[in-house]
């Protein structure tokens, strides 16, 4: 099909596209390169040549059988979120035009995920790719930014002066959050893992780190914050985030994403928050104004073409991951 670009250039879109999919669940050797038909978009929706796609552990988890609501129709494309230009919008569509930049977020997309050269997409699950950023690093940070920025401000609604502890600091939506409590004038202290790990978190702004593994949390938040921690964003379960809780004063809060394990149990004196992020035209443009704001650094862990999708669920699961995955569709 052909879509018009402007008045002196049209864009042509293929029929068939290239997509990592699976035709069953298992471990990422099922992933595999697929020729499937190029979606078709309703009038509301946009169609996305995409240039780099999220790779997140909730999709390690589905690959691997974790279906959170009905049945999957295979072959299953996955992928949340990405970046790409537009190159067909439906009738409906006015915000968005073809050849604009742009990154979205689409959960349990019916037309599949962004592990595609093309994704279809609502208008309102995308936006504008925010001015720092270029494609390669707008594509890593719907999913995690926005469940970031909704911690930060609408779970724990962090304000200036107050301390909080980023458990799981260096991971994906960790790095992000670390620079958006920043943004609001918190005193972060960001618990990681690793040197390297403590380095990323220093790197990013925050004021101090800990290794959760090999110190005491507790005690190095309470040196921090002898009057006790004022809120935790808990992007890791465990024993360590136990004791981030018991650095918490009273009165405290604590929000977590779903799908953190295992949960932090509810204590007295404290408020615990669970929260899913929200794509939508104003959670872009909030997450818009942020990313510019904190001219916001995306640290990329690995870096993957689409053919090798499998090894980036790999690397997923070796574990110690510094910032985000990412699979690039086009080279």
């Amino acid at each position: 099909m052909t879509v018009q670009v402007h008045e002196a250039a049209t864009l042509t879109v293929p029929t068939t596209m290239r997509a990592a999919a699976i035709d069953r669940f298992g471990p990422p050797a099922v992933l595999k390169i697929h020729r499937l038909p190029v979606p078709t978009i309703a009038a509301g929706e946009i169609l996305i040549a995409v240039d780099t796609a999220g790779v997140g552990s909730w999709d390690g988890d589905m690959r691997g059988g974790w279906w959170p609501s009905g049945r999957p129709r295979f072959p299953l494309v996955l992928g949340t979120d990405g970046s790409g230009r537009v190159v067909a919008v439906g009738s409906r569509v006015r915000r968005l035009k073809v050849g604009d930049r742009v990154y979205g977020y689409s959960w349990l997309n019916p037309k599949g995920g962004f592990y595609a050269e093309y994704v279809a997409v609502a208008a309102d699950k995308a936006a504008h790719v925010p001015a720092p950023l270029d494609l390669k690093h707008a594509g890593a940070i719907p999913v995690t930014g926005l469940t970031a920025l909704q911690g930060i401000d609408d779970a724990l609604h962090v304000k200036e002066d107050e301390t909080i502890v980023i458990h799981g600091a260096s991971g994906g939506v960790g790095t992000l959050a670390v620079q958006f409590a920043k943004l609001r004038g918190a005193r972060v202290l960001a618990s990681a893992s690793g040197r390297d790990g403590l380095a990323l978190v220093l790197r990013l702004g925050a004021d101090a780190a800990v290794d959760g593994h090999r110190q005491d949390i507790a005690a190095v938040a309470r040196d921090f914050a002898p009057r006790g921690i004022d809120v935790v964003l808990a992007l890791a379960g465990g024993k360590s985030l136990t004791r981030c809780l018991d650095a918490l004063r009273r009165g405290g809060r604590v929000a977590y994403p779903n799908g953190v394990e295992p949960a932090p149990r509810r204590r007295a004196g404290i408020k615990v928050v669970s929260y899913d992020a929200v794509a939508g035209r104003r959670q872009f443009e909030r997450l818009g104004e942020a990313v510019q704001e904190a001219e916001l650094q995306v640290p990329i862990a690995g870096e993957f073409p689409l053919a090798q999708a499998a090894k980036a669920h790999q690397r997923l699961a070796a574990g110690h991951v510094l910032g985000k995955v990412i699979l690039r569709i086009r080279q």
